[in-house]
């Protein structure tokens, strides 16, 4: 590392992203192999990862992009809020250039595989401190296609407005969704319903899904944009 590296003097904090707890058991192990590195924390799930993030501030997060509930790469930008100044890397099995194109333009440092090996992980998260943007070999073909395919078929205009993504709430869901967007917790929430916390909970994981967004302030904006509250 050069003496422009702003990690040359300290250890790159990371944060661990992945639902397998044995994939982040042994990639947490794996990483404390290297002075380097020190993972300071991990998370099962997109709304865990948020606030461990905000928590933290990790340097560095290694992000699965199959989480429950959410999409890895649409939790990014709610990721990038919690800690503005950590560089996110996408670590998944997933190929699809779908996947890779969003994780880009979402913000994230690089996208790899979890077939890589540990060494070229290591130097992989090496150069996205030092600013540098890292893709797995395998995606960069796959990376150009995809854009080659953007530019060459734009998306068209809608002839008419897209539906609301409040009309694929169930009415259950909708009660959930009015409570969140006043800022009332899942108990006071269960208590006004008449319905039992968990139940809360789940419920508001089926409206954050549904809603395609990682966050209940994410999906209290678009209740207020809607008019629900």
């Amino acid at each position: 590392m050069n003496a422009e590296d702003p990690t040359a003097s300290r250890s790159i904090r990371i944060l661990v992203v992945d639902d397998h707890t044995l994939f982040r058991r042994g990639l947490t192990a794996l990483l404390a192999r290297d002075p380097h590195f020190n993972v300071v924390g991990d998370a099962a799930d997109a709304g865990e990862a948020q606030r461990r993030a905000q928590e933290l501030q990790p340097d560095l997060i290694l992000l699965d992009n199959h989480l429950p509930g959410v999409h890895g790469v649409d939790a990014l930008p709610a990721l990038r809020e919690a800690a503005p100044a950590a560089r996110v890397l996408m670590l998944t099995v997933s190929e699809d250039e779908r996947d890779l194109a969003t994780a880009l333009r979402n913000g994230a440092a690089g996208y790899l595989l979890k077939t890589m090996e540990g060494e070229a992980l290591a130097n992989a998260i090496l150069r996205a401190m030092r600013g540098e943007a890292v893709v797995a070999d395998e995606m960069t073909g796959k990376l150009v296609a995809a854009y080659r395919d953007a530019a060459a078929n734009p998306t068209p205009v809608p002839a008419e407005p897209p539906i609301s993504p409040l009309a694929q709430l169930s009415p259950r869901e909708l009660e959930i969704l009015r409570g969140i967007a006043r800022g009332a917790s899942n108990k006071i929430i269960a208590r006004e319903l008449g319905i039992a916390e968990t139940t809360v909970k789940i419920h508001v994981q089926h409206v954050l899904r549904k809603l395609d967004v990682a966050s209940r302030v994410q999906a209290a904006v678009i209740a207020s944009e809607r008019g629900l509250c």
